[in-house]
């Protein structure tokens, strides 16, 4: 008889109001920390990607380098290589140079459309 009123007092005690409050209160703190740990996680998984990225990035840049400095241990690699840093030619070869104009013609300063602009094209044919 003894224990069984010992076990209902300790069942009084763990059911009471101050210890279910209490209890409580350290699920939502645990919880809370939960909560956190996921934010980060997701943080965490953001930031692979990104350096993940950044990794495939910087390996084809490594290719491409890499395919750059054995064209250039050739004979026509080196040769290409000056003729676009300097613009030279070999003997003989033909250059073609595109110059912008800078200068645009009188047409863009005058007005495209309306009555004026045919007075303007008359009061030109005049001049």
């Amino acid at each position: 008889m003894k224990s069984y009123q010992q076990r209902r007092r300790l069942k009084k005690i763990m059911h009471s109001k101050p210890i279910l409050a209490f209890l409580g209160i350290i699920v939502l703190i645990f919880a809370s920390g939960v909560i956190g740990f996921m934010g980060k996680m997701i943080m965490t998984i953001e930031n692979r990607k990104v350096a993940e990225n950044k990794i495939a990035q910087l390996e084809k840049e490594k290719e491409r380098l890499s395919s750059e400095v054995s064209k250039l241990k050739t004979q026509d690699g080196i040769e290409e290589s000056i003729r676009e840093k300097f613009g030279l030619v070999k003997e003989g070869e033909g250059m073609i140079m595109i110059v912008d104009d800078k200068n645009p013609g009188k047409e863009a300063d005058s007005p495209k459309e309306g009555f004026l602009s045919s007075l303007f094209f008359w009061k030109s044919w005049f001049k």
